[in-house]
């Protein structure tokens, strides 16, 4: 089983349509000149300049939540070079997996947490190699680059979950991680968000399809963050609010200034809708008996500004990944959950 940085489709998708053309972030040259002066700006202030947050939102305005970029690699699950681990991870526990697939969003791919509008696998809480991060797949895996394959997409939602549990099928990992959902609440608008019984629908013809074709394998399943969260978190940085003006989860993060009846009540859907998610993927989680829900440990994570991307205040960042794998470590070793 390799590791795999698969570049997902540029620009995510907030809606079940396909991506119009004519909408791929800024690609060669253009990438090149923002990375450049993101370099120079995040040198001197730890986070890119204003400036540079107006055009990397212009780059990302069809994202709804999540986006992609060059650091996925190629088409299909070739193996991209990965930097080598600079220490030694800890022996695996006895009785562990042998081997990982981690299925989800960009959160798994490791969206923004190396560079701008970029997947980066190698810093993925589920599957990297980055030593910062120290990743489920080290933690638990004697090779964590032989024996891990990850097969999350930028821009997923829901109801591409099935169709990953189909490629995870054919690898006959030991462990499937799943962390998926925030797509389906980071819509247009609040009428635009995926409907429970659809999100229900989606999430367990996954599982089904998992337990038919892998009947022995342990699912980890991940609540969805806590959206609201990352609202309170960003509002006071106008750089953030540049970023997500245009076009960042918009039904959350649109307008993030107002606190009108208006908007509250706008963000109190989203935030429902996802408490809602989180209820489907426990219960239909609490019905397998190889399956395992993280107990709303990562929609109760407080992500700290120093845990999520300094590109768009939204995905995690690298030290924000390594949270993530704290978490779904705790819950696989059978620690209680921390809030």
């Amino acid at each position: 089983m390799r590791e795999t940085e698969r570049q997902g489709p540029r620009g995510a998708r907030g809606a079940r349509t396909p991506r119009r053309a004519g909408q791929p972030p800024a690609p060669g040259r253009a990438r090149r000149a923002l990375t450049a002066r993101a370099t120079r700006s995040t040198r001197t202030t730890g986070r890119p300049g204003a400036a540079l947050a107006a055009a990397l939102a212009l780059a990302v305005l069809p994202l709804a939540g999540c986006g992609s970029g060059p650091d996925g690699g190629g088409g299909g699950e070739r193996r991209s070079p990965v930097a080598t681990p600079t220490s030694s991870p800890a022996r695996p526990p006895e009785g562990g997996p042998g081997s990982l697939a981690a299925l989800g969003d960009s959160m798994s791919r490791g969206f923004d947490a190396c560079r701008l509008l970029a997947d980066c696998v190698r810093a993925s809480w589920a599957t990297g190699t980055d030593p910062e991060v120290n990743s489920l797949a080290t933690r638990l895996l004697a090779d964590p680059r032989a024996d891990s394959v990850n097969l999350a997409r930028t821009g997923a939602a829901m109801a591409d979950l099935p169709g990953q549990a189909e490629r995870a099928v054919r690898h006959r990992p030991e462990l499937v991680t799943v962390l998926m959902g925030a797509n389906d609440a980071c819509r247009s608008g609040v009428a635009s968000m995926t409907p429970v019984e659809s999100f229900r629908a989606d999430f367990r013809e996954a599982l089904r399809t998992l337990r038919e074709g892998l009947p022995e394998t342990e699912v980890f399943v991940a609540s969805v963050p806590d959206l609201y969260r990352l609202w309170e978190q960003g509002r006071g940085s106008d750089q953030a609010k540049q970023v997500w003006a245009l076009g960042i989860c918009p039904s959350m993060l649109a307008e993030p200034d107002a606190v009108g009846p208006a908007a509250v009540e706008r963000r109190q859907a989203v935030r429902d809708r996802v408490v809602a998610y989180n209820r489907v993927l426990e219960e239909e989680c609490g019905r397998d008996r190889r399956c395992r829900y993280d107990g709303g440990a990562v929609f109760r994570f407080r992500f700290t500004g120093a845990q999520l991307s300094p590109w768009d205040w939204f995905h995690p960042s690298r030290e924000g990944q390594r949270r993530l794998a704290e978490l779904a470590y705790r819950v696989i070793a059978g620690e209680r959950p921390a809030g």
